[in-house]
């Protein structure tokens, strides 16, 4: 018989140790999913009518609930950037996507039965302070007379410290936000003006101290390795200046370049990336500058404190992935709402429509806005829970799986563990009668481990992930 957390503590200093291997991320780097969810977002298909009303109608109320917002507004084009966003400095198109927002809500939360306790709730874009203070305090407002929060519940908002008020930070803090996360990328002017996002550190320094005085619990900074005119020398500084703001996370990202993908990326001159060489080194200073700095290793381009509530929850057992990347409460569905906003309810994953005119138009003809869905049959639960605790926790327990399945794992996934032979004679895995441990070789390229148990990935999606590192 199992333990109850067969994830917590396996060993007291296995997410101390980290090990960068230059020859061993060469050999086994190549593209794959990040899994925000299991099966991924590209299995998507069209919804069916009646589907999403189905899915919300018999949601189990007893099950707590995470809420997300998309704020697709920019003020300013960052040259780098991949997502969906809308830039504009037209103050009246937040208002305006306020009342498509709301009208959401209300014809969901029309459907929800019982009265579910909202536990987590996070503000993501785009910008969402291109909303005015007086919008986030409306927004806000109307939240809490809907749904019924948590005192203790984790409320974060992505902030742009270049459009901050000054009043934003204390009516954020006053409205019950908890968690901040900005963007920095890096600190070189070159850089910066490289990929239209010129923040001055002062301007940083600033907005931690004001953040750490009002008593934000956790703040986040997001950096970004082989954009333009990044040099070793250079990325060293900024993580060394970033140390000294001392963020209780960081999200240390890899810029893929696809400019045929992304149209703001195409601003950007590709002669002026670092060599492949040069990003390695790069990603590699980082680690054991932030190692040396006792951050802790998340995993997949995350890192925390040791103290922080996601580093504790690694540690317990209890740390989640969802398309808000890790979460330290998985215990909640998760509503998502605004334009291409995705929603996890139980087996059932759905996307809004990703282009603002068509979410405006299904809102504003009194529909329900999922266009795509995914249901995942009892053999993507299993998958997903190998997945996940790889990703989570370095670590698959074969008693688990016997216990919560009905299985006998050896068996059942005898061909994945024979394609793990390689990783294991490379010191990145070991398998023994207990299960599958990623070994601190193998922290950095968990994914590919994942990989391996992901019977959705083929040449079909080829050219559709970037590569680990």
């Amino acid at each position: 018989m199992t333990t109850s957390h067969p994830y917590a503590n396996r060993t007291a200093k296995h997410f101390d140790g980290i090990e960068f291997d230059e020859a061993l991320i060469h050999k086994y780097n190549r593209q794959g999913p990040r899994y925000t969810s299991y099966p991924t977002a590209l299995e998507f298909v069209s919804m069916a009518d009646g589907v999403e009303a189905k899915i919300l109608s018999t949601r189990n109320p007893a099950t707590p609930l995470s809420l997300y917002f998309h704020i697709p507004f920019c003020r300013h084009l960052c040259y780098y950037c991949g997502c969906n966003k809308i830039i504009t400095k037209k103050n009246s198109d937040a208002g305006d996507y306020l009342d498509y927002l709301f009208a959401e809500i209300r014809h969901k939360k029309s459907l929800l039965q019982g009265n579910s306790i909202v536990k987590q709730l996070h503000l993501g874009g785009g910008t969402p302070t291109f909303f005015s203070d007086d919008e986030l305090v409306r927004l806000w407002q109307f939240l809490q007379a809907e749904f019924t929060f948590a005192p203790d519940g984790d409320y974060s908002i992505e902030i742009d410290p270049r459009e901050l008020r000054d009043t934003t930070l204390q009516t954020l803090r006053n409205l019950g936000f908890n968690r901040l996360s900005f963007g920095v990328q890096d600190l070189d002017e070159t850089v910066q003006i490289a990929v239209n996002r010129v923040q001055p550190l002062p301007l940083i320094q600033s907005v931690m101290a004001d953040a750490r005085r009002l008593g934000f619990d956790s703040i986040n900074i997001d950096l970004i390795y082989g954009l333009p005119h990044q040099r070793v020398d250079g990325m060293r500084r900024t993580i060394d200046e970033i140390i000294k703001l001392s963020p209780d996370r960081l999200s240390v990202f890899n810029y893929a370049h696809l400019p045929e993908r992304f149209t703001a990326q195409r601003r950007i001159n590709e002669a002026d990336l670092p060599s492949p060489s040069d990003k390695l080194t790069m990603f590699g200073n980082i680690i054991h500058a932030l190692s040396d700095a006792g951050y802790q290793y998340i995993g997949i381009d995350h890192f925390a404190k040791p103290s922080d509530e996601m580093a504790i929850a690694q540690r317990d057992g209890k740390l989640h992935r969802n398309f808000q990347g890790y979460a330290i409460l998985g215990d909640c569905d998760l509503l998502g709402f605004g334009v291409s906003a995705i929603s996890q309810i139980g087996a059932h994953i759905t996307q809004n429509p990703t282009a603002l005119a068509d979410y405006q138009a299904v809102i504003g003809d009194g529909k329900l806005p999922a266009v795509k869905h995914i249901q995942s049959e009892p053999k993507d639960e299993l998958r997903r829970h190998i997945i996940m605790n790889l990703l989570c926790h370095d670590y698959m327990n074969f008693g688990y799986l016997r216990e919560r399945f009905g299985i006998e794992p050896t068996q059942v996934f005898a061909d994945e563990i024979a394609n793990l032979h390689d990783m294991a004679a490379d010191g990145l895995v070991q398998v023994d009668d207990d299960g599958i441990s990623i070994l601190p070789k193998g922290r950095i390229l968990g994914r590919n481990v994942a990989m391996v148990f992901d019977e959705y990935l083929s040449q079909k999606h080829a050219g559709r992930f970037s590569k680990v590192i």
